[in-house]
């Protein structure tokens, strides 16, 4: 794990390969929690006797399942100390590119594209991928903003 100390070690950082974090698995108890804060029940996530006779063969994860758990990942990857607080800024671009079935396991590689100075906070912009253990082609690519501030 990368660890940033405070604003000028983020900023300085820019460009930096922060690497692969460690895989979590996509259960389906987690599918159906998801689905239950949601309401989003549709069969191929939550329905394992359909799924297994429907496109993938058994249930998949929510894309935006997969993208919630962003943060979890990232959180294996880097951490910036001496701050007050971050937030999520935003999302500049998403492509859920492959299917998370049930029972795999994720993880996230990133690389710091950019880190701009504020007032009194760092604008980071992280190009982060979302990657299936086992699989060549990734769940997610994910450019994402967080602000670090004092």
């Amino acid at each position: 794990m990368r660890i940033f100390d405070g604003l000028t070690d983020l900023a300085d950082s820019e460009g930096e390969d922060l690497g692969a974090g460690d895989w979590i698995a996509v259960d389906q108890e987690r599918i159906d929690a998801f689905a239950d804060v949601t309401g989003d029940h549709q069969w191929i996530h939550v329905d394992p006797d359909r799924a297994a006779s429907g496109p993938f063969g058994r249930t998949v994860a929510h894309g935006y399942l997969t993208l919630s758990l962003l943060a979890e990942l990232t959180t294996r990857l880097y951490r910036v100390d001496n701050v007050s607080f971050a937030v999520n800024y935003g999302l500049d671009r998403v492509r859920f590119v492959t299917p998370v079935l049930e029972g795999s396991r994720i993880r996230a590689t990133a690389r710091l594209a950019e880190a701009a100075r504020l007032d009194a906070a760092v604008q980071v912009r992280l190009e982060s991928t979302i990657e299936i253990e086992g699989s060549r082609r990734p769940a997610a690519v994910v450019t994402s903003l967080a602000r670090y501030i004092v």
